[in-house]
């Protein structure tokens, strides 16, 4: 017989850190340790209770069964009255694809997009699923270094990194890791680069409405027919209305993709949970009141946690626009520690140990030297953390 028992393609996925990490603080508090983890990816507020209650009254009225492989009808078309609303996009209910989560309608995307041997543009820094995904589609990640200095790449770092193989540009704003988020000035200059070169576009926007301050999120596919017709938009409810838990995201995407992508997810899981469907429905369509709560909660916690590390004598931070996360530089603090720590997944282990706060190391995402610091986390527990964060990189 060849092979082993766990397929070649299998074996080369790298675990996910930020959900390894995760699940080692879950293991540390278990034991009874006091943890403060700065991993967690989803916020830290329970989902809507008129949401709650919209999967409550789901259930009680039957909607136990198969939908249509794509979403039931309703949610796909209050999705699409949504973009429509706020990105200026314009979808037929049958172009939106309604998924068991972003990730899954990224899977879908990816695999219905890439094909083997096709270079698949990733910016620097870069959510960790992304590149493992392309490869296991067959596709061939290629990484875009940033701007000297910033946290996003710009028309040149992407007309350089273009060959003849390059099929598809992901792009993540608002970012995770970094928080950074693409301006429209930023994203016409890019989507020029794309209109040019026939590239595609994978649009991850799940973290659009968490913008601060004079930031604007814009959807690349908003800006020429051209980009419409070549981008998959990428949404759900998870960030946005705290919906981790009920699995469910979407792509947007021209009709050919999205009969694609449908086509595939019918072959794979089938429909997303009816249940978590309705509850989406009722988030797209009623009050937005928790959405300005959740980001204004957001903003005052970007600014402690901007201010706290800003004052850390040798950490270097580019102020996050959006999502939830800081990603600050720690190579200076890594290059003078006299522990024997020599790079970030060290100091993410060395701050384990001696502090007991979890850290995502920049390594993850493809920058080396970085912390990714989720700040989806109680008040109090913030400031501990950041506490607990000083005292340790002071001793190391």
């Amino acid at each position: 017989m060849k092979g082993g028992r766990v397929s070649a393609r299998v074996r080369a996925l790298k675990p996910s850190e930020t959900l390894a990490l995760g699940a080692r603080a879950r293991e540390l508090k278990a034991q009874g340790h006091s943890v403060i983890s700065f991993a967690a990816g989803e916020p830290d507020f329970d989902t809507p209770e008129d949401v709650r209650e919209a999967g409550i009254q789901a259930i009680r009225a039957g909607h136990t069964r198969y939908t249509a492989v794509g979403g039931v009808a309703e949610l796909r078309a209050a999705i699409a009255e949504n973009l429509k609303r706020e990105n200026g996009l314009e979808y037929t209910p049958s172009q939106i694809v309604v998924s068991n989560g972003a990730k899954h309608a990224i899977w879908n995307a990816i695999f219905t997009v890439v094909e083997p041997g096709d270079e698949v543009l990733c910016p620097v820094p870069y959510w960790v699923t992304f590149p493992e995904l392309v490869r296991l589609a067959g596709g061939e990640p290629v990484f875009v270094p940033p701007r000297h200095g910033s946290m996003k790449i710009g028309a040149e770092e992407l007309e350089r990194a273009i060959t003849p193989r390059s099929k598809l540009l992901v792009l993540n704003s608002p970012n995770n890791p970094s928080g950074a988020v693409y301006s429209r000035e930023e994203l016409v200059g890019l989507g020029e680069v794309v209109r040019r070169s026939g590239l595609y576009v994978l649009s991850d926007e799940i973290y659009e409405q968490l913008v601060f301050g004079n930031a604007r999120h814009v959807s690349i596919a908003s800006l020429h027919p051209d980009l419409h017709d070549r981008t998959v938009v990428i949404g759900g409810v998870s960030k946005t209305w705290a919906m981790t838990g009920w699995r469910i995201g979407f792509a947007a995407a021209p009709a050919d993709l999205a009969e694609g992508m449908e086509r595939l997810q019918g072959q794979s899981t089938s429909n997303p949970a009816a249940v978590s469907q309705f509850a989406a429905l009722r988030a797209f369509t009623g009050p937005r009141d928790s959405i300005r709560m959740m980001r204004e909660c957001f903003a005052r916690r970007r600014d402690t946690i901007t201010g706290r590390l800003g004052r850390i004598r040798g950490v270097r931070l580019a102020a996050p626009d959006g999502a939830f996360y800081a990603f600050p530089d720690m190579s200076e603090r890594i290059r003078s520690a006299r522990n024997g720590v020599t790079n970030s997944a060290e100091l993410s282990d060395f701050l384990i140990d001696e502090a007991r706060i979890v850290c995502v190391p920049g390594s993850a995402f493809g920058m080396e030297g970085h912390l990714r610091l989720s700040y989806a986390i109680a008040d109090r527990e913030l400031e501990e953390g950041l506490n607990r964060l000083e005292t340790a990189l002071d001793r190391m």
